[in-house]
């Protein structure tokens, strides 16, 4: 099973094939697992009956568990899509990351286990050469569908290891915001800045529920602040300073 030498364990998953097409690995997606305790989780990742697996798990003390090899397809991200692409799954590697999530009063994510994150993510990177920009949350991939790994995880730890794309976000200011229903050419602009960074959005002008849907989305991994869908100034000169980089 071709992996990393970082992992305690191996707990090999069912769910799993050869990556479609020849694609190889450009993409490192997190998730949290959004159940009760690491155990469970990679319990329900390695049953047949699940229909979903993942490449690793990393619990709250730090253990890392590998349960499909890195050179195959895991079943994890979905319906999903990043710079036109909706092959996700061949494309990517997968990192759960436990946590009870929003529904389970969404706590902390321990320091043990994020050194464990970015020692593991360090490693993907450095080993299939995954660019900054694409360490991505499966909220980046599937807007308005998944949130997690959610707005209390540390992007800007990882950056701050040698993982993945991040500015300081821009501190919420006064100023003129975007919302649900304004048709314009700012919410063009704002929605073509989206698109460029590798948002699934289409280019209309009018600020509708899938942009509200995105916006969200890269408020949880960029300005974390506040998520409340809205483009306010500080969602928008985040956006524009990481497209700068």
């Amino acid at each position: 099973m071709i992996g990393t030498g970082l992992a305690a364990r191996i707990w090999p998953a069912p769910n799993f094939e050869d990556r479609w097409h020849g694609k190889v690995p450009d993409i490192l997606l997190l998730h949290y697992t959004g159940m009760d305790d690491a155990e469970q989780a990679c319990a329900w990742l390695c049953s047949e009956e699940s229909r979903v697996s993942c490449h690793y798990l990393v619990d709250e003390q730090g253990q890392i568990t590998q349960m499909v090899g890195e050179d195959k397809r895991a079943w994890h991200a979905g319906v999903s899509s990043w710079h036109g692409d909706t092959d996700i799954n061949s494309r990517s590697i997968g990192i759960e990351i436990q946590n009870r999530g929003h529904a389970g009063g969404y706590p902390d994510f321990p320091p043990a286990q994020m050194a464990a994150v970015a020692a593991l993510s360090r490693d993907i990177c450095s080993r299939w050469d995954i660019a900054p920009r694409r360490v991505l949350a499966h909220s980046d991939v599937a807007p308005g569908r998944k949130i997690d790994p959610g707005e209390k995880f540390d992007w800007g730890y990882l950056h701050a290891h040698g993982i993945g794309h991040w500015v300081q976000p821009e501190p919420l200011q006064a100023g003129d915001c975007l919302v649900a229903g304004d048709e314009d050419a700012a919410v063009m602009a704002f929605q073509e800045e989206l698109k460029s960074y590798g948002y699934g959005l289409d280019v209309s002008g009018c600020f509708d529920q899938r942009t509200k849907d995105v916006t969200a989305a890269f408020q949880r991994h960029f300005r974390p602040e506040r998520v409340d869908g809205l483009a306010d100034p500080s969602t928008r000169n985040t956006l524009t300073s990481l497209l700068r980089f």
